[in-house]
């Protein structure tokens, strides 16, 4: 019998706002909110919720996350009082050099986006296993169910889904450096050359075996055995070089978060090989300036210039740490933060950014709460739309592509290198007042992440929004500058800037030297999908909002 969630699932975009007492689920998709809250109630943690919730993402959001992707999380122990980093992110092949990938390659100057070349061994079934180890209730099995149930019997996808589903089988279909691959790709997500239509319903019957198979045998029905060798033969036969070896090792580990104060709040973040530290970066720089109206022109310019600051950081700093130490300490000083403030000139936008020098890039997010206190903030991607477009048949799902966030520069700290963890965008935001769990928050959207990360603290702890209304103001976002990949793209950028932006910004950032194109196409130009979920420490109850943007919704009991 297909399993019950315990509150419809209604595809209509629902309310931003949520509030609970006992536990609060905020994603992208009502079914995946509401899969997690059911487990909720059933007595399962944070973690069981967020897990659960992660899965029927992969089911409802396939083209964004799911079992071929990467997962990293922050979770707030409730028992322990202290907050948790894990990096479950996937490494190239240990058997393939740079010299050989450059040559498979044949010259070009970056790792393609999709095909062979960019596919990383996938981390995220080894992240929820190791977060359901330490930190879950319910059995392994229950958290699958849901998913299952959904895989099995379909959804009917919102508005929003929709569009971003056709959009990315176009793209897919239109990419030559897939051409002749891509047969299993469209019998999964295209079948009969056809996207889904409003109305619809969305079965995935192999995800569901897939799924039923994690279910029973854990990690190891994904990374060990005959599933394994399927995912390595297939990836041979494309023309990658993985062995069973390279699925087989462990892919999560803890690490340590990284931490800023703004305005009296920590703001926390993980390590590189991620990018939260840009976030810090930027809010330290910010941090200098009084706070002005959210229409204020002067706000706007010092953002960009901040981000472009600590982009060019980003791109020449951060990498896989077992082989590229980045000076954090350094990066993340106030003192650095100042003489990097003193860097922007108020009238101008920059043209071009260095990185400081020291001795010595789709994605779904979601956030959850549970009765305890425990809060979770949680990403999980695949990277670009679809991934790589590979997809291994039986299986249901595309296998991730973060390896196109690999340099090929031999001198560059995130290079190619055999066994090697790419630069990745994906990044859990988490912020504490007086030591206590405040928000557990993300902004999903590739370079987005930390600029949007940055504009909902700032509509937050500037502008005195509350954690729903925070996500209705307009965004913007800078594109340009180096490249963790080793590209660059000189010149002052490209302002995108939503029609909801006061004109008064558009102009007066125009007449600052900036490049400002208004937004007429929401999925080409993405400026962020935001979860956030707030404890009040006031009331003690749970406040979810969630993005207006997309067909999500946060919902609490």
């Amino acid at each position: 019998m297909p399993r019950q969630l315990n509150f419809p699932v209604d595809t209509s975009r629902p309310g931003v706002a949520a509030n609970g007492r006992y536990g609060m689920v905020a994603t992208s998709q009502p079914a995946a909110t509401a899969a997690g809250l059911t487990l909720l109630q059933e007595g399962g943690s944070a973690v069981d919720a967020a897990i659960a919730a992660n899965l029927a993402l992969a089911v409802t959001e396939p083209y964004m996350c799911g079992p071929g992707g990467d997962l990293f999380a922050l979770v707030w122990d409730p028992f322990g009082r202290c907050l948790h980093g894990l990096n479950a992110s996937g490494r190239s092949a240990s058997r393939r050099s740079l010299g050989a990938l450059r040559d498979a390659l044949g010259g070009v100057a970056a790792i393609p986006h999709r095909g062979p070349h960019c596919v990383t061994v996938p981390g995220a079934v080894d992240g929820w296993s190791l977060l359901h180890q330490r930190f879950g209730r319910l059995p392994w099995a229950t958290l699958f169910e849901p998913a299952i149930a959904l895989a099995r019997d379909g959804f009917v996808p919102g508005p929003v889904t929709l569009r971003w589903w056709a959009r990315a089988v176009a793209d897919v279909g239109r990419d030559p450096i897939v051409h002749g691959q891509i047969g299993p790709f469209l019998d999964v997500f295209a079948p009969a050359g056809r996207v889904p239509r409003a109305g619809a319903t969305i079965a995935n019957p192999d995800l569901a075996a897939t799924l039923e198979r994690l279910a029973s045998r854990g990690r190891a029905g994904f990374y060990d055995g005959a599933f394994a060798q399927s995912v390595v033969a297939a990836l041979a036969t494309a023309g990658a070089d993985f062995s069973g070896d390279d699925f087989a090792r462990c892919h999560a580990d803890w690490v340590t978060p990284l931490t800023t104060d703004y305005r009296g709040v920590t703001v926390c973040a993980l390590p590189p090989n991620g990018q939260g530290a840009a976030a810090l970066q930027m809010l330290n720089i910010l941090e200098g300036y009084a706070p002005t109206a959210p229409d204020a022109v002067d706000w706007w310019h010092r953002y960009i210039e901040a981000k472009k600051l600590a982009f060019a950081d980003r791109a020449r700093w951060y990498a896989d740490p077992a082989f590229a130490q980045a000076p954090l300490g350094h990066l993340l000083d106030k003192g650095y933060a100042a003489r990097r403030r003193a860097e922007i000139d108020p009238a101008r936008a920059a043209a071009h950014c260095e990185p400081g020098m020291f001795p010595g890039g789709d994605t779904t997010y979601l956030a959850a709460a549970d009765r305890d206190g425990m809060m979770v903030s949680l990403i999980q991607s695949i990277f670009n739309p679809f991934g790589s477009a590979l997809v291994v048949p039986g299986t249901g799902f595309a296998l991730q592509s973060r390896g196109a966030g690999f340099a090929l520069d031999p001198a560059h700290a995130n290079v190619y290198q055999p066994g090697k963890r790419p630069f990745h965008t994906i990044m859990p935001g988490f912020a504490m007042k007086d030591g206590r769990p405040w928000l557990a928050f993300g902004v999903m959207g590739a370079d987005m992440q930390p600029q949007g990360q940055v504009q909902i603290l700032a509509n937050l702890l500037d502008f005195g929004d509350d954690v729903a209304r925070c996500a209705v103001r307009p965004r913007l976002r800078h594109a340009g500058g180096a490249q963790p990949n080793g590209l660059d793209e000189p010149g002052v950028g490209t302002v995108f800037v939503e029609p909801a932006m006061p004109g008064a910004v558009v102009d007066g950032l125009r007449a600052r030297g900036h490049h400002v194109r208004e937004i007429t196409d929401p999925i080409t130009d993405f400026v962020g999908g935001y979860q956030g979920i707030l404890c009040d420490p006031v009331s003690g109850l749970y406040r979810g909002g969630s993005e207006p943007r997309f067909d999500g919704c946060a919902q609490g009991y």
